[in-house]
């Protein structure tokens, strides 16, 4: 899928100078969107079209997509992620004070 925007000139310019793949052809089509009725409503709704792109390489090239979330990446992001939430949590202990004469009441329930 790519944008309606696009023609096959800008797909194969675009694959030949970001991922340095060279192109044999490009066709495109113009797919409808599926028309469905709106979920507990009464009228009709039409999804957005889109263009689909489809390539053809020269004989022997392969094309591999680059690995977007490689583990190394994915890990360090994971344990940032949690020392972020861990201070978050430490801070939300902290700013949560507990009234002796309102137990059994939710803190959001204060005046």
């Amino acid at each position: 899928m790519i944008s309606l925007q696009m023609t096959k000139y800008d797909v194969k310019n675009y694959l030949e100078k970001i991922y340095n793949v060279p192109v044999a052809d490009v066709r495109t089509a113009i797919v409808q969107g599926k028309i469905r009725k709106a979920e507990g409503k009464g009228y009709l709704v039409k999804d957005d079209d889109y263009r689909v792109a489809f390539v053809t390489l020269p004989k022997g090239e392969t094309f591999t997509f680059p690995d977007l979330f490689s583990k190394p990446a994915t890990v360090e992001k994971e344990k940032a992620i949690t020392k972020q939430m861990e201070q978050a949590e430490k801070l939300q202990k902290v700013h949560i004070r507990k009234d002796p004469h309102r137990q059994g009441l939710p803190n959001w329930f204060g005046l």
